[in-house]
């Protein structure tokens, strides 16, 4: 027998439109959203919630997550095993579901076991999407290695955890190829410096015009896409040209590039809140990582500016590592000083739901999307802060139908 669930008397933002019709009841059946009208009815042994006064909502997507960097200290992730990766992990994507984040992107990681743990519930947590390891050329982003380290046959201290060093294109084909074979939903290269790595300037553009080209052509066969860790102006002007859908960060973004990025139509997800975590430890890091940090941070809310003003399409992301994955909603309040709250919360619906190919799918309340769903307990559209609270203002989080919490 079908299970059914109804939402009635909603004030619905559907993840889309400006304006949040009242009244409108929202039928659920076996996982997905059958029907959206004033209308709407259940069967007799439906389940009915009156969520008079609240917005009903689409789950929020994190499209940029490390659900098993247990440690901001990269190098450091490899060190303390795979039982304590995996035990991090299902407490990072219980944190995210409890604050109302339904699907999350691992861009660097991820796993298809802990894909299937999240998939068989021995994790609670929200759908999970992993890109596999990332690729990184030899001293580039995704190379933890200190200069005083010698070339070793893992080339890097979380080559087995996080990412994969390949060098040149039969190389990097091989990376991707075998990262699709495991289940990736894309592949993520670094395609420039980036602040925790110990060697690379952030200036730097890495990876030959040529390496990025074969990645993208694997992804393209797969039908899916590339995602790029790109901080520069160059980097990023050169990704979206050879073909990358995602830009991940773009934090020192200018406006021709900006304006480069829209017309390619490529998606560009900002990740505001682990440059003001870092930023807000910065003696602790070694003086050249300082360094790099001051001159994003100095350029972060400039460049979500820059992209406002260009209309580039904007995922959600947070990047956040180690015990700061605690901060994930702060990403809402950052990005609410340049956006307003409407725009954010698509950024966080259904723009990252159509970065990630789920356009109807995820991220929106309409006929046969998924029954991902948050109840509010106010209107988020006139105070995001709502959702800042780490789920304190949730008083239903729905996954796939299920009723993961229930406060009405």
């Amino acid at each position: 027998m079908s299970s059914q669930t109804l939402l009635k008397n909603a004030r619905v933002f559907d993840g889309v439109r400006d304006e949040c019709p009242e009244g409108l009841n929202v039928l659920v059946e076996d996982g997905l959203i059958k029907e959206v009208s004033a209308s709407a009815r259940g069967s007799s042994t439906a389940q009915t919630i009156d969520v008079n006064g609240m917005t009903l909502m689409p789950g929020m997507i994190d499209a940029h997550v490390h659900a098993c960097a247990s440690d901001v200290d990269p190098s450091k992730v490899l060190q303390q095993g795979e039982p304590y990766r995996t035990a991090f992990a299902a407490q990072f994507l219980g944190h995210a579901l409890k604050c109302g984040f339904t699907t999350v992107r691992d861009v660097g990681g991820g796993s298809y076991s802990l894909a299937r743990a999240v998939n068989d519930k021995l994790i609670v947590g929200p759908r999970y999407f992993y890109a596999g390891r990332f690729l990184s050329m030899t001293g580039g982003h995704g190379d933890f290695r200190q200069q005083h380290e010698v070339e070793h046959p893992c080339s890097c201290a979380a080559v087995d955890s996080l990412g994969v060093i390949a060098d040149g294109v039969d190389a990097v084909t091989h990376a991707a190829r075998e990262e699709l074979r495991r289940g990736a939903h894309c592949i993520k290269i670094m395609a420039s410096g980036g602040v925790v790595s110990p060697t690379d300037p952030i200036w730097m553009s890495q990876y030959c015009e040529d390496e990025i080209r074969a990645v993208v052509h694997e992804t393209n066969a797969r039908r899916t896409y590339t995602a790029a860790h790109c901080h520069p102006a160059e980097s990023i002007h050169r990704c979206a040209e050879l073909g990358v859908r995602s830009i991940e960060h773009g934090t020192l973004i200018d406006k021709k590039t900006a304006e480069f990025v829209a017309e390619q139509g490529c998606f560009v997800v900002p990740t505001m809140v682990i440059i003001f975590a870092l930023q807000e430890q910065a003696r602790s890091h070694p003086p050249a990582i300082q360094q790099k940090l001051q001159s994003v941070f100095d350029s972060a809310l400039t460049s979500l500016k820059i992209l406002k003003e260009a209309k580039v399409k904007l995922g959600f992301g947070t990047d956040l590592l180690g015990k700061l994955y605690t901060q994930q909603c702060r990403e809402l309040e950052i990005r609410a000083r340049v956006f307003p709250a409407v725009d954010v919360l698509r950024q966080a619906t259904s723009i990252s739901a159509e970065l990630m190919n789920l356009q109807g799918r995820l991220g929106c309340i309409a006929p046969d999307a998924f029954a991902d769903l948050l109840v509010v307990d106010g209107d988020p559209l006139e105070n995001i802060n709502l959702l800042v609270a780490d789920g304190a203002h949730l008083k239903l989080i729905m996954r796939a139908g299920e009723i993961i919490k229930n406060e009405l």
